[in-house]
């Protein structure tokens, strides 16, 4: 059995976070590591915040004193098996409403697809804002994910916009299962969090949806390997995955490129007298 829950502690302030984290070796987490080994779970602490090393950049903001939003995964015996830190940050200034600015507190991560297997098969880490970013997603679904996690703390506009559909294509795109432990409720007067922990199938089927209220729920779903491995022999999107894509992504050529910059000029050329 794999537990998950959800991201990690909201402060009122940014200091807040800072001031609570922790390393992966100190007691806090020790504690988790503990629970786990006592009910003989796996757990995934998705959001627990590490304390991140120092750095000497000569900025002042960048060297301040910083987190690392990590993902640790935790085996029955409570030992550490694999850590990913949050490599997106949420860095967003709404119109008229909320400034969140997580790399005033968070050091991003390095670039990384970590892929680890467990009871419940080979489990993809991600964290959060990182949904939004798809071609992660296939990094790890080509590095052999079944199932993907997102443990989360959307907001309430974001969630209510864009939650169930983000997750649901994540999963379709991919094939693999896709469990979204979240944050609900008010955390203080300026922040709350949508809800909705979800659990989708490779098909894009919501398995189970915690719903948006404030008490705590838990919610326990089957992972069908056998239904996973039917859908992708039946529509192998991996097969036809083109790896040239990601150059353009790079800011890659076109091989037209140079066919429409000549139509280009050509256009230019005729209409090149004309008011």
């Amino acid at each position: 059995m794999l537990s998950c829950p959800p991201q990690a502690f909201i402060g009122s302030h940014a200091h807040e976070t800072v001031a609570q984290a922790s390393d992966l070796e100190g007691e806090r987490f020790g504690a988790f590591r503990a629970l786990a080994r006592k009910h003989g779970l796996w757990l995934s602490c998705g959001g627990f915040h590490e304390k991140a090393g120092p750095t000497t950049t000569g900025d002042a903001e960048e060297d301040s004193p910083k987190v690392c939003n990590a993902h640790v995964v935790v085996d029955d015996a409570g030992d550490i098996r694999e850590v990913y830190r949050k490599m997106h940050l949420f860095d967003v200034s709404i119109p008229g409403g909320a400034v969140l600015m997580e790399s005033r507190t968070t050091r991003a991560g390095p670039a990384r697809a970590v892929v680890i297997p467990t009871p419940v098969g080979r489990v993809g880490l991600t964290t959060c804002y990182d949904l939004r970013f798809p071609e992660l997603y296939v990094a790890l679904a080509q590095r052999g994910a079944e199932i993907i996690l997102v443990p989360s703390a959307f907001t309430v506009p974001t969630g209510r916009a864009h939650w169930h559909l983000l997750l649901r294509a994540r999963a379709v795109e991919t094939q693999c299962y896709v469990a979204a432990p979240a944050q609900v409720g008010r955390h203080n007067a300026k922040r709350a969090s949508f809800g909705h922990a979800l659990a989708v199938d490779p098909w894009g089927d919501v398995l189970v949806d915690a719903g948006p209220e404030a008490s705590p729920e838990i919610v326990c779903f089957d992972v069908d390997v056998e239904k996973l491995r039917d859908i992708r022999t039946k529509m192998p999107l991996m097969n036809h995955r083109r790896g040239d894509v990601l150059d353009l992504l790079r800011g890659g050529a076109n091989d037209d490129d140079d066919d429409l910059q000549q139509n280009n000029n050509g256009e230019s050329g005729k209409n090149g007298g004309q008011e």
